[in-house]
């Protein structure tokens, strides 16, 4: 069989994951008799997980384990605000490598809504970045997961509100939602677009693709939130697609029958991981 695969070009490291692994590389290669830890994974990435185990850095999700001295690095999804102080207090060394979109959402959160009665943040419950957006709230902060969610808030029409969104949200349900809230209340509302563009171009793409193709593969962790999201974006406009993290997940069976497959990664995906898969599938489809 001859079957065109279609790579997109946004795949692979965003430039928050590329700063926060390169400024983790910085500090292993000048450590010196200095334990390393990463509060939280670093990246939602299991392979990449494994590289820096390998190398020495501990995990942790706790503040109270790290002594003086050592080097707690703040993973690219930031962290709460009590966090960071917790750790400074303690005279913890810390490396910042919260990426630049999420400590400007951070802060813009902080500024907008001491000037509101109410924050809105649509994200994930659960997400490392929301409990880090959270935490810079200066009034009651609602969160929701989707415009479903949202249609269940009991608003207040007169109240002051601020909307906000996790950096890597759907862009199209936040517009969405948005004018949901325009049109339910009677005051100003202060719109956040606070979703990185590099997101909004990686769903653009996959959209595109997804369009053009009988089956879409999604590279990227399980527990990564932007892939997740890809792979719902994909699924929308083609029925068959799959989310995978490795080659070694791919039957040929998959692709049997089919003209053109795509192929698309979450913004914590390593370029060796599409590289491999990309030359896999072209490998099994143009014997």
């Amino acid at each position: 069989m001859n079957i065109k695969v279609l790579l997109a070009e946004s795949a692979g490291f965003c430039m928050g994951v590329s700063l926060a692994l390169g400024k983790l590389d910085q500090a292993l290669e000048n450590q010196i008799n200095q334990r390393i830890f990463t509060y939280g994974p670093i990246i939602h990435n299991p392979q990449v997980l494994e590289y820096y185990r390998s190398k020495g850095v501990k995990i942790i999700d706790s503040w109270d384990e790290p002594q003086p001295g050592d080097m707690v690095l703040i993973r690219a999804h930031g962290v709460p605000l009590q966090v960071e102080e917790k750790l400074r207090e303690r005279n913890i060394d810390i490396l910042d490598a919260t990426c630049p979109k999420v400590k400007k959402a951070q802060l813009l959160i902080r500024k907008n809504s001491i000037l509101s009665d109410y924050l809105l943040i649509y994200g994930e419950l659960d997400h490392p970045e929301v409990k880090g957006l959270l935490s810079y709230a200066q009034c009651k902060a609602f969160l929701f997961e989707n415009i479903h969610e949202f249609k269940q808030l009991d608003l207040i029409p007169r109240a002051r509100y601020c909307l906000v969104s996790q950096t890597t949200q759907d862009r199209q349900e936040f517009l969405s939602i948005a004018r949901e809230l325009k049109n339910g209340l009677d005051n100003e509302i202060i719109t956040l677009d606070t979703i990185c563009d590099a997101t909004k171009d990686r769903q653009s793409e996959t959209i595109k693709i997804a369009q053009q193709v009988e089956c879409m593969f999604v590279v990227g962790g399980r527990n990564s939130g932007n892939t997740r999201r890809l792979y719902q974006v994909a699924l929308k406009y083609c029925p068959m697609c799959l989310h995978i993290e490795t080659k070694d997940e791919i039957d040929p069976e998959m692709v049997a029958g089919y003209s053109k497959v795509g192929l698309t990664a979450g913004a914590s995906t390593p370029n060796n991981t599409i590289k491999s898969i990309y030359q896999y599938l072209n490998q099994i489809t143009n014997r």
